[in-house]
């Protein structure tokens, strides 16, 4: 594992800046998840005979960056999973998309259904048939000659939400074809990257903010300024 991607670590939590590449819980690849290599990290650093605790609290999907929290306790796992569940965090994201909002600002409500099949989340006009509410505000922060960089604060936390509700209102998140994108990015990313994370420590109850650099590549450092 890149010891520059950790952004925090004490005997509870350890804080990861993920990597378009990596994955949070394991799919059909057979890909080393980032709690394997975070176990095997630890286990080297403190040298840990027997298994290594490292329990998935939050996920981000694998085309995505940023920050992830993990914990490092089962006590830590369980207070962190109550705080993710009740709302008690604050969760920041940054998009990168190709139309220019109508709004410069605004809150965006839906009704997401998520088709299992496809593991692809749709808008429709009700809660009827499962589909759940989704709420998040927007705000767009900076602009290139055909990109448009928007900052994201969730207020609920529903499968796909983000890439759904910006291709709702026709702003496609580049690189993520499955919700309307003109092309895919070459490294299968998409623009899409958890910036900032607000917690409250399990254990000493500190307020903590986590802020994630964005993938070293050409389209983002465009915005770095």
């Amino acid at each position: 594992m890149d010891l520059t991607s950790i952004l925090f670590e004490d005997n509870h939590l350890i804080v990861i800046n993920k990597k378009p590449s990596e994955i949070v819980q394991g799919d059909k690849t057979g890909d080393k998840t980032m709690p394997d290599m975070i176990k095997e990290y630890l286990k080297v650093k403190y040298n840990k005979p027997g298994n290594v605790f490292c329990g998935v609290i939050h996920r981000l999907d694998r085309p995505t960056s940023g920050a992830v929290v993990f914990a490092r306790t089962s006590k830590g796992l369980e207070r962190m999973n109550a705080q993710f569940r009740e709302k008690e965090t604050n969760k920041v994201y940054w998009a990168i998309v190709e139309q220019k909002p109508e709004k410069p600002e605004g809150a965006l409500v839906h009704f997401l259904k998520k088709n299992e099949t496809k593991n692809k989340s749709f808008v429709t006009d009700s809660e009827k048939g499962g589909a759940k509410e989704a709420k998040l505000t927007y705000q767009l922060i900076a602009s290139s000659e055909r990109y448009y960089l928007l900052e994201i604060t969730l207020e609920t936390g529903r499968h796909h939400q983000i890439r759904a509700q910006l291709a709702a209102i026709g702003c496609f998140i580049k690189g993520d074809i499955k919700y309307g994108a003109k092309r895919s990015n070459e490294d299968g990313s998409i623009c899409l990257h958890a910036r900032r994370l607000t917690i409250n420590h399990p254990v000493t109850k500190e307020v903590l903010t986590f802020t994630a650099d964005t993938p070293n590549s050409a389209i983002w450092k465009i915005f770095e300024k």
